[in-house]
């Protein structure tokens, strides 16, 4: 069941970050957010989550480093990065950090469903 995948949300725009909690949640996910990747960072020193979807561009700690940090505290979990950056370097460096997935914004919610269903092997 998926109530017992913990997700956690990173996203700077609150009203995304809103409407992918809301739809998410729908799905039967339990799912937290973070405004930034200085508050993200913060949670994942308490909690453990199986999975983060983790926008790339914000302000102060930018997705890869959030993913550096993540990896370098070798904290276990899958992570989707997200962003409105059609950019292939940025796709490379997510992936060679460690990135399970990899999406471009605007997505549709199925895309993104799809892709939880497969990072996290879940039918």
């Amino acid at each position: 069941m998926n109530q017992s995948i913990r997700i956690l949300y990173v996203d700077d725009e609150q009203h995304l970050r809103q409407l992918i909690k809301d739809q998410l949640s729908a799905e039967g996910y339990s799912v937290d957010t973070a405004d930034d990747g200085d508050t993200a960072t913060e949670r994942l020193k308490t909690e453990k989550f199986d999975l983060i979807l983790l926008d790339i561009r914000m302000p102060r700690m930018n997705g890869i480093e959030v993913l550096k940090f993540i990896k370098a505290k070798k904290i276990t979990c899958r992570i989707i990065m997200l962003t409105a950056v059609d950019d292939l370097a940025i796709a490379l460096e997510a992936v060679k950090q460690g990135a399970n997935d990899y999406l471009t914004k605007p997505y549709e919610l199925e895309t993104l469903l799809k892709s939880v269903r497969r990072v996290m092997n879940v039918a």
